[in-house]
C-alpha cells in the first residue's frame, strides 16, 4: 500500500544555464530537468503540507555555491545535496528558433552530480527511504556509472516494496548514455519500477525506434505503466489509463521558449496528484503550468506575486 505523500525528492543534475536575451547577449542561470520540476512543484504546493528536497551533488567552488544559493532561494531543502572538492556544476547554452523549439550545446562532462551515490558519498541511497515521492529522470540514470545505476534499481525495488511512490521521465538524450540497448534496459526497467510515468512521444519513439503512438502505449501499458501521461507536445497529452480528457481544453500558444515545457508539466501533474486530484485534472494542471512556462525564455520563469 501505497502511504501518503508529503515528502518529496527530485534526484539529478542541476546545471548552470546560458540562455539568450533576444539581443545577441545570454543570461547566466540555474537550470536542469530534475532541478526545473523540483521548482515548479515547490511553487505549486502549500509549505506547511509538503516538504520537497533537490538531491544532487556540487562542487566547492564558487559556481558551485550559486547553484546552492538557487536551490534556497527556491525553498527547495538541500539537506542531501552533496559537496564534491575540486569539481563544479555543469554548464549548457540554449540556442533558440523563430518557432520557439530550442536546442542545447553542454560541457558537462565533468560535473560533480557524475558522482551521485559514488563512493564516498555520506547520504547513501537508503536515505532517499526517508520520502513518501522520489522523482528522477533518465538523465539521472544516464549521468550515473552502471554499478551505481544498478543499485538506484535495488534501492527502488524496496522503497516501493515499503510503501514509497517513485515518478519517472525517461527524458532520453542519446549523447549521455554509454549505448542505445544501456539506455533501452535501464528506461524498460524504469516503467515497469515506477509508479507514475510521464514519458515524452518524441523520446519513446527514438529510443524504441518505433513509428506510432499506438506502439508506444502498448509498450508502455505492457510494462505496467498506466499512471501518468504521455506529453505529445502541441497535441496535448494523454492520460496513460484511457481515462478521458478534454482536448479542446488545449489552447494554441505562442511558443517563446519551450525549454522546460516538460519539466513543468510534471511538476503540474504531479502537485495536482499528491493534493488528491484525478488524473484528467492532473494532466489539465500540468498542461496550464507548461503553458506558462513556455511563454518565458529560459528554463525557470520569474515567480507570480
Amino acid at each position: 500500500m501505497r502511504r501518503k505523500i508529503s515528502r518529496i525528492a527530485c534526484v539529478g543534475e542541476v546545471m548552470l544555464e546560458l540562455s539568450p536575451t533576444g539581443d545577441g547577449h545570454y543570461r547566466l542561470g540555474v537550470a536542469g530537468d530534475t532541478f526545473n520540476t523540483a521548482v515548479y512543484l515547490r511553487r505549486s504546493l502549500p509549505m506547511d503540507m509538503f516538504d520537497v528536497a533537490y538531491v544532487t551533488a556540487l562542487g566547492d567552488d564558487p559556481r558551485s555555491d550559486d547553484v546552492l544559493e538557487a536551490l534556497q532561494r527556491e525553498h527547495l531543502s538541500i539537506d542531501h545535496v552533496e559537496r564534491r572538492a575540486g569539481m563544479s556544476p555543469g554548464l549548457y547554452m540554449i540556442s533558440v528558433d523563430g518557432a520557439g523549439e530550442r536546442s542545447f550545446s553542454y560541457w558537462r562532462s565533468a560535473s560533480a552530480a557524475r558522482t551521485l551515490f559514488c563512493d564516498p558519498w555520506a547520504e547513501g541511497l537508503e536515505r532517499l527511504s526517508e520520502f513518501d515521492l522520489v522523482y528522477l529522470s533518465g538523465i539521472s540514470l544516464a549521468i550515473l556509472p552502471p554499478a551505481v545505476r544498478a543499485a538506484v534499481f535495488d534501492w527502488g525495488e524496496r522503497f516501493r516494496a515499503g510503501g514509497g511512490t517513485i515518478a519517472f521521465d525517461s527524458n532520453y538524450r542519446p549523447r549521455l548514455w554509454e549505448s542505445v540497448l544501456a539506455a533501452r534496459e535501464a528506461i524498460s526497467a524504469m516503467w515497469s519500477g515506477c509508479d507514475i510515468a510521464l514519458p515524452s512521444l518524441d523520446d519513446e519513439m527514438l529510443l524504441f525506434d518505433v513509428a506510432s503512438e499506438t506502439e508506444v502505449l502498448t509498450r508502455l501499458r505492457a510494462a505496467g505503466a498506466t499512471l501518468g501521461a504521455l506529453k505529445r507536445g502541441g497535441r496535448g497529452p494523454l492520460a496513460l489509463d484511457g481515462s478521458e480528457v478534454d482536448e479542446a481544453a488545449w489552447v494554441d500558444l505562442k511558443v517563446v521558449d519551450a525549454t522546460a515545457a516538460g519539466d513543468s508539466f510534471n511538476a503540474g501533474f504531479l502537485a495536482a496528484h499528491v493534493s488528491g486530484q484525478n488524473v484528467p485534472d492532473s494532466i489539465r494542471a500540468g498542461h496550464d503550468l507548461a503553458a506558462r512556462v513556455i511563454r518565458h525564455r529560459g528554463a525557470i520563469i520569474p515567480k507570480r506575486h
